[in-house]
């Protein structure tokens, strides 16, 4: 059974991210922001108060968003799953902030602003947490993979992609990748833009950007496998072709020498034809280079090739006297 086997490699990946250190304290909160824009849901409980939860699919993520929120902010969020009939009954981990906590959030992330009556208000243009520093833009592409993330196994095709619930979120990615010289295209799936990478080798370096080095190598190794296999696949057709191609030539050439054995014998042929004519009709599966390496003294590959050439005129005058 191969590794992994029965897991997505979606899964796998993020297996791997989850398990890596926190890092340092701007990384945390870069982070804790990507993922709060992919899987944050904001609730307006009136006065200025918001109160902000976590919808997560996996387990392992919700552990290290439970921890970031802990370690950097100092929350508890409370933790309860819920069962989704129509999702085929997956269990989906739920994280709710209290109304204090979802404020210190809010502030910490630059997402409120506070107005001349002293009223709080999430700012319309949702700000991103600071990321001038390489480390934090790692840490905020790592986030909204955890976050809104998927990739394809790489034994089916190469695509890694990012589904935005937040309208800003596709820009913000763009710009990161972009800066780090990998081209991404956006489409839109019913409604909602997605962001997605297609090569392998884009695939392979934002594997490793995020800190997936053990996947990254795991999709190396196949595309490695594939580029054998493919290679071995042309190899094997080409063979094929030209044996198929060697094996009509050698029936044609044994059918001219058969016509001109009917027609007049080979005996009327000059030794060197006869010769290459009588191994020809003897042995139809042999190449032109093993048929001349059969004669005494040997002869190369051009030299029985004009030989055939002669034979195959040879028949084709006999056949032109016979119809006129």
């Amino acid at each position: 059974m191969r590794s992994g086997e029965g897991q997505s490699f979606s899964s796998r990946v993020k297996d791997e991210l989850v398990r890596l250190p926190f890092g340092k304290s701007c990384c945390m909160l870069s982070e804790i922001s990507a993922l709060t824009q992919t899987s944050g849901h904001l609730s307006f409980r009136g006065g200025g108060w918001f109160s902000v939860s976590y919808r997560l699919d996996h387990a392992g993520v919700s552990r290290r968003l439970f921890q970031l929120l802990k370690k950097r902010l100092g929350v508890n969020p409370t933790l309860h799953f819920v069962q989704t009939a129509r999702l085929g009954g997956r269990r989906t981990c739920v994280l709710t902030l209290s109304l204090q906590d979802s404020r210190l959030l809010l502030d910490a992330l630059h997402m409120t602003e506070t107005d001349e009556e002293g009223r709080v208000h999430l700012k319309r243009t949702v700000p991103r947490y600071p990321m001038t520093r390489q480390c934090c833009r790692k840490a905020f592409l790592r986030g909204a993979f955890l976050g809104a993330g998927t990739l394809s196994h790489p034994e089916r095709g190469y695509h890694f992609e990012w589904k935005a619930e937040d309208d800003e979120l596709p820009g913000a990615l763009e710009k990161l990748l972009e800066k780090n010289g990998l081209p991404c295209h956006r489409y839109l799936r019913r409604g909602k833009p997605v962001v997605y990478l297609k090569g392998a080798q884009e695939i392979a370096d934002v594997l490793a950007l995020m800190g997936a080095g053990q996947s990254m190598m795991e999709l190396e190794n196949i595309r490695i496998r594939k580029q054998m296999r493919a290679q071995a696949a042309r190899a094997a057709n080409c063979d094929e072709h030209n044996g198929e191609r060697m094996l009509d030539t050698a029936q044609r050439q044994a059918e001219a020498i058969r016509r001109i054995s009917l027609k007049q014998g080979l005996f009327t042929l000059p030794p060197a034809l006869r010769e290459i004519a009588r191994l020809r009709v003897e042995n139809p599966d042999l190449s032109l280079k093993e048929l001349g390496e059969m004669l005494d003294p040997p002869l190369g590959k051009s030299g029985v090739n004009h030989r055939m050439r002669r034979l195959m005129e040879i028949a084709e005058q006999l056949e032109k006297e016979e119809q006129n």
